[in-house]
């Protein structure tokens, strides 16, 4: 049973920084591609950050330069790294993860970015 848990968000300022973490469990880690979506309020979801099996990572283009994504394969877990953070990276995010031609999602984690 594939399972992916989040941790990690909370509340904090603008210009501040939180680290997510994913940990997974039920497939196979090292060869799957890891990545972060989020949905803010009335919005569609939308993808944030993906690094490959390799660690190659991709970002959306609102997110470059200030998150960082990674991963650990030894203890199954992913990471997305969030540094100058503004009100509008307020969101739900969920870790994703693309094994095949399968995705699968964790449950999520509320991030709010507010003075």
């Amino acid at each position: 049973q594939v399972q992916l848990v989040e941790s990690g968000g909370g509340l904090v300022q603008p210009g501040g920084s939180l680290r997510l973490s994913c940990a997974a469990s039920g497939f196979t880690f090292s060869s799957s591609h890891m990545g972060w979506v989020r949905q803010a309020p009335g919005k569609q979801r939308e993808f944030v950050a993906e690094i490959t099996s390799g660690g190659i990572p991709s970002y959306l283009d609102s997110v470059k330069g200030r998150f960082t994504i990674s991963r650990d394969n030894a203890n199954n877990t992913a990471y997305v790294h969030m540094n100058s953070l503004k009100p509008e990276d307020t969101a739900v995010y969920y870790c994703r993860a693309r094994s095949g031609a399968k995705f699968y999602f964790g449950q999520g984690t509320q991030v709010t970015v507010s003075s």
